[in-house]
């Protein structure tokens, strides 16, 4: 990510179709970003590889697309209703809202471990060193108040009814009020997992940094169902290298990852650490691992009355599965990796190239159709629909060929095609290396194989 801040990625991303802010026409709306026509598919392949890894690569792995809103009863059972907040504070000169674990955060730039102080050493920390508002720069807050995070709404079944329900605040419930379904459906034995891609909403007031925190965003979520505490451990540290080795493979440099036990738990875990990211900002969480005991399939049976327990077939013993969470959120890890892979790089003649090194598989475009001339175009279209039957690709016949492999690199397209007039006689094309720059002449049948070999994860 050399020489790279916020402001230059997020103009970055506008100007390249990558991310655009949400509402923009309207002047915005805080907190929202919607993804280009770029920005998509990154985010597209980023689940797809997440998928392969850890559903289809992964034995007694299956998948759930759970409603958005459910039942109220479960966020009870879940305990959000009772204690998801965040700790918030107003300014009484600007009437700005922030959470005081953010300006603690940001006062000391990481070196305070904000998770383990309670809300009375939070206010006693901002007292003692005079945390100023961000927006006005006084110090003249209201005391520290939780603010629920969920989205509230309603459901009117009848005219004078009005039922309360929530936008779910993540995607993991899901995955525990079918564990009895899928469980019966796929004959799965224990140990199993259960994975879900899903929207997921949260009344988060924070200050910018992209899409490092939204109040709507996208969880990828894996729950691992084993028999008890001893293998609770046991995957939950087989999960955490599973975690860490997946964005290794990516492409990270281990230097900006490190793993952050948590010292203050939560009411569920006995066991949870995430991986924090060095993003231009500092270092902040890019995903989480943590062994959740029995607790949450415990408390959904106990508030549904339904009953939860697995019963072994060999055995015939019954007992409430233990679970090890590993989740990660695509917006953020779709954000890390914009950070990660960005590079300028001084060429030859001076000049500044601008280029993402992604991994070929998670590249927006796989390759670039470029006619050396307009007059080409047609035979370039023939040759561009013949290479989308297998990969995404995309199309550019304006400029230069030096300024369209410019706009390629900018957004990572690892290959560049060029149709030229030996094209015309003899069907070769000449590839375009996007990391080394070097350019080779093949076949078209060629080409596919090439670059179909290039984007396996």
């Amino acid at each position: 990510m050399k020489n790279l801040t916020m402001d230059k990625l997020v103009a970055h991303c506008k100007n390249t179709g990558i991310l655009y802010p949400g509402s923009d026409i309207y002047d915005g709306l805080a907190n929202t970003w919607d993804y280009g026509p770029v920005g998509v598919e990154l985010k597209n392949n980023i689940k797809r590889i997440w998928w392969k890894r850890f559903v289809q690569e992964s034995e007694n792995s299956y998948g759930v697309d759970a409603a958005i809103m459910m039942n109220p009863r479960v966020w009870e059972a879940s305990g959000h209703v009772q204690s998801f907040t965040d700790p918030k504070m107003d300014c009484k000169s600007c009437k700005s809202r922030m959470r005081a674990d953010t300006l603690i955060e940001n006062f000391s730039k990481g070196s305070v471990d904000v998770d383990a102080m309670t809300n009375d050493e939070m206010q006693d920390y901002i007292n003692e060193h005079k945390i100023k508002c961000p927006v006005c720069g006084n110090f003249d807050w209201t005391p520290i108040r939780q603010f629920q995070l969920m989205f509230k709404t309603s459901r009117n079944i009848t005219g004078d009814s009005n039922d309360v329900i929530y936008l779910r605040p993540e995607t993991a419930q899901g995955e525990f009020v079918n564990f009895m379904n899928i469980q019966r459906t796929t004959r799965a034995k224990v140990p199993f997992g259960i994975a879900q891609v899903g929207k997921a909403f949260r009344n988060e007031i924070t200050p910018g940094n992209f899409t490092f925190r939204t109040i709507e965003f996208e969880q990828m979520e894996h729950q691992w169902f084993c028999k008890n505490e001893e293998e609770g451990f046991k995957y939950y540290k087989e999960y955490k290298d599973k975690a860490w080795q997946f964005l290794l493979d990516i492409g990270f440099n281990k230097d900006d990852l490190k793993f952050k036990d948590h010292e203050k738990l939560a009411h569920y875990a006995k066991a949870a650490t995430d991986i924090i990211f060095n993003f231009p900002f500092g270092w902040n969480e890019l995903n989480g691992i943590h062994y959740r005991t029995d607790y949450d399939l415990r408390r959904h049976q106990e508030y549904s009355g339904k009953n939860m327990m697995y019963i072994d077939p060999v055995t015939n013993e019954k007992y409430i599965p233990h679970d090890v969470e590993y989740s990660i959120g695509a917006d953020r890890l779709t954000l890390a990796i914009l950070c990660e892979f960005y590079d300028e790089e001084t060429l030859e003649n001076g000049e500044t190239r601008i280029v993402y090194h992604f991994h070929p598989a998670i590249a927006p475009y796989k390759v670039a159709v470029l006619p050396l001339q307009k007059n080409m175009s047609e035979k370039a279209k023939e040759i561009l629909k013949k290479l989308s039957k297998h990969f995404m690709c995309t199309y550019d016949e304006s400029g230069s060929i030096g300024k369209r492999y410019r706009r390629q690199d900018q957004i990572g397209t690892p290959y560049c095609v060029t149709i030229d007039f030996e094209t015309l006689e003899n069907e070769t094309i000449t590839i375009r290396d996007r990391d080394t720059m070097e350019q080779k002449r093949v076949s078209i049948d060629e080409l596919i194989n090439f670059v179909k070999d290039k984007i396996e994860f």
